[in-house]
């Protein structure tokens, strides 16, 4: 795989600080209009139509949210091929997925060139606050990066687990579950992070040293998930055949470490009902008792300026868990 090079903007400095202030903010009284960072220039369109019309929710809010959590997101998603999941038509209407940048598209959108299947892919990359306006502008609701970084894919950050409950299982037994899941990473010393996915579970991190390539990575959550599988039977399934899954309990999802493979990022909105977005929580949040519909487009940007990214960690360099030891 190889990354493009092109100029960093001027304003790339100041959308790298991970905190709120000097807000951009996108004008009402217009449909369309064109910005500037720097030489990058984004067309922003169609601003007035509406991505949740029972919520009154538009495009130009998804824009305007994406905008305001950037210096959270961007670390998270930098440097990384993504996966675009575009809704023309909003979060009700149909959706399809786009893996290649589209042609023509601004020369200053980078593209990671990865080997997919039998073909080289270009990917875009989304590395400030132009290139992710100009995603989500694509019709974009939530962002799908690759879990390596783009100079070597097949070797991940992190490793986790997508907990996904069985129709009719309620977001209570996921709770449980993520809780079954930390104290048995905790006994391996492995450090664990969690978000909900903004759709029906939580996802589950661990931040690891680069090295172990993908297929390593999912072998070993793949074990991991049978391990609790035998040991929580009736709450635990990893079984992929949706008619097999016992009543009651929750998938826990090895399979998403698979190499392609993407789950929707931290502080992605997702096309629900409530406009939901995926969102950090803490343990001791997930003890006491959260639900999906408590971190919406509406309310989270308020949560992020009193609590800061409790996801950093999963972009520091330092903490990282050297999961060789387990794979000797």
């Amino acid at each position: 795989m190889t990354k493009s090079k092109s100029a960093k903007p001027k304003a790339t400095g100041k959308n790298r600080k991970r905190r709120f202030g000097n807000r951009f903010e996108i004008p009402l009284n217009v449909d369309q209009l064109e910005v500037s960072f720097g030489d990058r220039h984004v067309k922003l369109t169609n601003l007035n139509k509406l991505f949740w019309p029972e919520l009154k929710i538009t495009k130009r809010d998804l824009l305007q949210y994406y905008a305001d959590v950037s210096p959270v997101l961007l670390p998270h998603i930098r440097d990384r091929a993504m996966v675009m999941k575009r809704y023309p038509n909003g979060a009700a209407g149909e959706f399809f997925f786009m893996k290649r940048a589209p042609s023509p598209r601004p020369e200053w959108i980078e593209i990671c060139r990865i080997q997919h299947g039998s073909k080289m892919v270009d990917f875009p990359m989304v590395q400030d606050l132009a290139s992710l306006l100009w995603v989500i502008n694509l019709g974009c609701i939530d962002l799908n990066q690759w879990y390596g970084r783009c100079d070597d894919a097949e070797r991940p950050d992190y490793l986790h687990f997508d907990l996904d409950p069985v129709a009719g299982t309620l977001f209570e037994q996921v709770r449980e579950i993520a809780l079954i899941l930390r104290d048995a990473l905790a006994s391996l010393k492995m450090p664990s992070f969690a978000k909900t996915t903004g759709s029906r579970g939580i996802h589950v991190y661990v931040p690891i040293v680069r090295g172990p390539i993908q297929k390593e990575v999912w072998t070993f959550a793949r074990e991991l998930a049978r391990v609790l599988q035998d040991a929580h039977p009736k709450l635990i399934t990893t079984t992929y055949n949706v008619a097999r899954r016992p009543q009651g309990s929750v998938l826990v999802d090895y399979n998403q470490n698979a190499s392609g493979r993407t789950l929707a990022s931290v502080y992605s909105v997702r096309p629900t009902a409530h406009a939901t977005v995926s969102m950090p929580v803490t343990w001791k949040e997930v003890e006491r008792g959260i639900a999906i519909e408590d971190f919406r487009i509406d309310n989270v940007c308020a949560r992020i300026k009193k609590l800061g990214d409790l996801w950093a960690p999963l972009v520091s360099e330092r903490k990282r868990f050297p999961l060789e030891s387990y794979l000797r």
